[in-house]
């Protein structure tokens, strides 16, 4: 998730291509863990170690590219390069579209899972992309793996929705939500109407987890709602990244959104504490756009809800 920089020139543009990238495997299925019961039977659940993987495997790539994974650098092109590789394993469908941004190249990748209604598109997505400063394990290796495994699990299963599933990883969105900017431009009023709702997941393990949902599309926001309901956990309305991420050039051009984020540098109240643990003062992510954004700054059980939640909103939405 990015903070406003005032005053900051940005430039996109360039062409869309696709690459080949081989290698990679799905990971493998574990026990159920932290889902309300009357959903296992709509959505699988999420293991959590798998997703924990997918953050070890990140940290490494930036261990190895200058400690960190930013637009432009060789740590994002190899998380891109990683993430494709399974899903490509998995038998999606994926393309790298290329753009530019304060003079270097990046990237997204979309994979598009064969099947459904393609004028009825349900997509989610997140950003790939560090700052420079950090690995970005919560920012936003969390929703980034977190969606991947979703993606994995929906091949695992087999699952034929009703409508299309579209999965997607966005670049320089710490440069100002370039590269969802660029896709949502690309598609043109046709390919945009096709989409009849886009999910943004944008740092759901924060250390000192809060549970926000945002209010943008009703259907949407119900759906996460209904979910921690049924694990008896209230919610908040998100605001506090409100049109700071990759959803805003989606809402602009009137696609519906919807997602979830537990929390960046804002400060945990008291009422926030009572409902859901944490230190009273303390940031959500102590952590946020800094070096120590490592695998330790990842709380499990908050990455463990959050991610089964997305996979109950893909199942639950696309039917």
């Amino acid at each position: 998730m990015k903070l406003p920089r005032p005053g900051r020139a940005l430039t996109a543009g360039a062409v869309a291509v696709a690459t080949l990238i081989t290698g990679g495997s799905v990971a493998g299925a574990a026990p159920a863990t932290d889902r309300p019961a009357s959903t296992a039977a709509a959505a699988p659940d999420i293991p959590i170690a798998n997703v924990k993987a997918h953050l070890t495997q990140l940290q490494s790539i930036a261990a190895a590219n200058g400690g960190n994974r930013a637009h432009g650098r060789p740590g994002y092109q190899a998380s891109l390069n990683y993430v494709k590789a399974k899903l490509d394993a998995a038998g999606f469908t994926t393309t790298v579209q290329r753009f530019t941004a304060s003079g270097r190249t990046g990237y997204n990748l979309i994979a598009d899972w064969p099947g459904g209604d393609a004028n009825q598109v349900v997509m989610a997505g997140s950003h790939l992309d560090s700052v420079s400063s950090g690995p970005g394990i919560n920012d936003n290796g969390s929703g980034s793996a977190a969606v991947l495994e979703t993606a994995l699990a929906v091949a695992r299963s087999g699952h034929q929705p009703t409508k299309h599933l579209r999965f997607a990883w966005w670049g320089a969105e710490e440069l100002g939500l370039v590269g969802s900017r660029y896709y949502v431009n690309s598609l043109g009023s046709t390919g945009r109407a096709k989409i009849s709702g886009y999910l943004n997941f944008d740092m759901i393990g924060s250390p000192n987890p809060g549970y926000f949902v945002y209010d943008d599309d009703p259907t949407i926001e119900k759906t996460f709602k209904d979910y921690f309901a049924g694990l008896g956990i209230s919610t908040e309305i998100e605001t506090e990244g409100d049109g700071r991420s990759d959803h805003a050039p989606f809402k602009n051009a009137g696609v519906p959104v919807g997602g979830l984020f537990s929390g960046a540098d804002y400060r945990k109240t008291s009422a926030q504490a009572a409902k859901w643990g944490g230190t009273v003062g303390q940031p959500f992510d102590r952590c946020y756009h800094s070096s120590c954004d490592t695998t330790a700054n990842i709380n499990d059980t908050a990455l463990n809800r959050n991610s089964d939640a997305i996979a109950y909103a893909i199942w639950e939405l696309s039917q």
